[in-house]
């Protein structure tokens, strides 16, 4: 049996899609954006959105003046559609095309924001290697907002399968290093007039030392 490659079935995903083509699609991520309000972080905040692609969220981090962000995408091309979108204002941010399963950062953040990129990640190694780079570069104090499909949400996406989640298994996967802050349920109308049900969940490093 051929080996899946995920890098190149993302790649065909936005090559052959616009952004909103895509059943991910938000031109307000309202509830990542009321977890940034909620946390009350500073503007000087070293802020990571994994699986951003060519999302918003970049966008409305700068117009509310955070000044240090980071992009990390699987795929070069959605990167590259969102620099062509930023302009100018791409420079002002720190792009990275790795998977996110493979990522190794060379600094901590202050906040992680992951919105539909940790469920796609289903073989356990990919998962503990996730939850590790975590816990190593999350600052102290720092906080961490991952939101994926709930136990009623897909079981796939873009033609592959995902993890669900509940309550109680996000916070078991997540509480030896983490504390639990908030989980809220939603539900997100695709552009597609269908709904999906996702959970957001919000942590706080721990202090192990």
């Amino acid at each position: 049996m051929k080996k899946f490659n995920r890098k190149a079935h993302w790649e065909t995903i936005y090559q052959t899609k616009k952004f909103e083509e895509t059943g991910w699609y938000q031109q307000t991520p309202v509830t990542s954006l009321a977890f940034v309000a909620k946390l009350k972080l500073p503007h000087t905040a070293r802020i990571i959105d994994v699986g951003g692609g060519d999302s918003y969220f970049v966008d409305h981090l700068l117009d509310l003046g955070f000044e240090n962000i980071t992009v990390l995408d699987i795929s070069k091309t959605a990167i590259a559609r969102a620099k062509a979108r930023l302009g100018e204002r791409a420079k002002k941010v720190h792009w990275i095309v790795c998977d996110v399963s493979q990522f190794k950062p060379a600094q901590q953040y202050d906040f992680w924001h992951d919105r539909a990129a940790f469920h796609f990640l289903t073989e356990e190694r990919e998962i503990e290697h996730y939850l590790r780079t975590i816990r190593d570069c999350l600052a102290e104090n720092g906080f961490l907002v991952i939101g994926t499909f709930s136990e009623q949400g897909p079981k796939t996406c873009s033609g592959i399968p995902v993890h669900q989640y509940s309550e109680a298994s996000m916070t078991e996967k997540l509480g030896q290093f983490f504390e639990r802050i908030e989980c809220i349920t939603l539900d997100h109308l695709t552009p597609f007039n269908t709904t999906q049900h996702y959970l957001f969940c919000c942590f706080k490093q721990l202090n192990l030392n």
